[in-house]
């Protein structure tokens, strides 16, 4: 509870930047210690490590906007301007890999129910965004921050990664029809799809990147330390430094082509077009009581408490994810996006503990993804969706596999016995009532049953 009390406390205006800013006035000045802000949270720590870390998100991304855009018509080609733009600024606010996912909530409710479509979608997604704004700028946000053991925060995250894991092993075992949220029958052994090549893609991803214990600083400080580097660790180097998650991504954009050549030949080019949702008083009555109400826990829970602990734990060093500036961030988002057609969407710790675990160090991870979202949606706009739907989903659930067991792994510095049964049972109600937030309210009942017991 120290690191988060600790943590919270952190200011969203950048410690060297306000202090230029309290000593400078010249305009010069000003623009040049903004640009050193930027670039300091956009350095490439690794070229190739960074490229790799922006594809940890995507096995959670694709799925859900390729069955939006197919059962609702989601504006695709407005979703991907949008995240792109939402990605690129968060990496230069943050420093850090923080992810711009999908509410999952209010996806899950309008793939489930054929009256819940694009306005209301976007109703939900405005009125979600409206209220985490509010609860960021009045500084409740962080006070809720301060509020929550990390027992149940750990909690929450375990079964948000398992939950991660679960789904990745359905995606790779089972054919899926995203339109209608629904496996089919058992995947085939073999062919472009088959249950073969997503284990041997596992097999890859765990051979480069095991555990996640092993980074290029490690291994360039092991050879460092020897006087001749053997063959073998050579060859180790460059084994591990191999980009495993952009390897897998891109065989399966070349399988996607592979499986329907013809597609290339019906894309069209240029963006898809983008018009103001005009939102009727049903829509945003049935937004906010079958979207907004089910999506605001997880949001508070994941997307601003989750990713802030996840990302102090990771990047202690960084001091500009608080609670207030995430909650704000993921309010605008919201508020913006959605009256022009873009998908409603977050900061998710899941997409974070994924990005990390390829690779992604820093802001450029995620600024890299965000202007290649934005170039797709420019030039193919809502025509993409033809490759995406013949993208094959046993790789994405190799991706969200990975994803999915780096967040649940963030709860081994569990190490009373008391923590870690109120983390538990936060997470058996969490993921057997598929709700947070009825985990949540579980966890904070038997934390508080301990507390009085003491």
């Amino acid at each position: 509870m120290a690191d988060s009390n600790h943590h919270s406390q952190h200011v969203e205006i950048p410690v060297n930047t306000s202090e230029t800013f309290n000593h400078s006035s010249s305009i010069p000045g000003f623009f040049t210690n903004c640009f050193s802000f930027i670039r300091n949270n956009l350095v490439l720590k690794s070229k190739w490590l960074e490229l790799n870390g922006a594809m940890g998100d995507l096995g959670t991304y694709i799925p859900i906007v390729l069955a939006l855009t197919l059962a609702k018509d989601l504006n695709l080609g407005a979703t991907l301007i949008f995240t792109g733009i939402y990605n690129i600024l968060t990496g230069v606010m943050y420093g850090v890999p923080m992810p711009v996912q999908p509410m999952k909530s209010i996806a899950a409710v309008a793939i489930a129910n054929s009256d819940f479509n694009i306005p209301e979608i976007m109703a939900a997604g405005i009125c979600t965004g409206g209220i985490l704004f509010l609860l960021g700028v009045t500084g409740l946000m962080k006070f809720v921050y301060k509020l929550i053991p990390l027992s149940v925060v750990r909690g929450i995250q375990l079964a948000q990664g398992l939950s991660f894991a679960l789904s990745a092993v359905k995606y790779i075992r089972k054919v899926q029809n995203f339109s209608k949220g629904k496996s089919m029958g058992d995947r085939p052994w073999l062919g472009l799809d088959g249950l073969v090549l997503a284990l041997v893609c596992a097999c890859l991803i765990v051979v480069i990147n095991g555990a996640g214990e092993e980074t290029e600083d490690n291994i360039n400080c092991n050879l460092s330390n020897e006087s001749r580097p053997s063959r073998g660790t050579r060859l180790r180097k460059i084994l591990f430094s191999l980009p495993s998650a952009l390897i897998v991504f891109m065989l399966g954009v070349a399988l996607a082509i592979i499986r329907k050549p013809n597609v290339v030949k019906h894309m069209q080019f240029g963006p898809s077009s983008i018009e103001i949702i005009r939102l009727s008083s049903q829509a945003w009555k049935k937004g906010f009581i079958r979207g907004t109400i089910p999506q605001l826990p997880l949001s508070v829970l994941n997307s601003v408490v989750g990713v802030c602990k996840l990302s102090s734990d990771l990047f202690p060093e960084k001091k500009y994810s608080s609670a207030t500036s995430v909650s704000v961030s993921v309010g605008l988002m919201n508020m913006v996006g959605c009256w022009f057609g873009a998908m409603p969407c977050c900061h998710g710790a899941g997409g974070l503990a994924g990005q990390y675990k390829f690779g992604g160090r820093s802001g450029a991870c995620v600024a890299v993804l965000g202007t290649a979202k934005l170039m797709l949606g420019i030039i193919l706009g809502s025509s993409l969706v033809m490759i995406l739907t013949q993208f094959p989903v046993g790789l994405l659930g190799v991706l969200l596999l990975f994803a999915g067991l780096e967040l649940a792994m963030t709860s081994r510095d569990m190490n009373s016995k008391k923590e870690s049964f109120v983390m538990l049972v936060c997470t058996a109600v969490s993921l057997v009532g598929s709700s947070a937030a009825l985990g949540f309210g579980c966890g904070m009942v038997v934390h508080l049953l301990l507390k009085l017991r003491n």
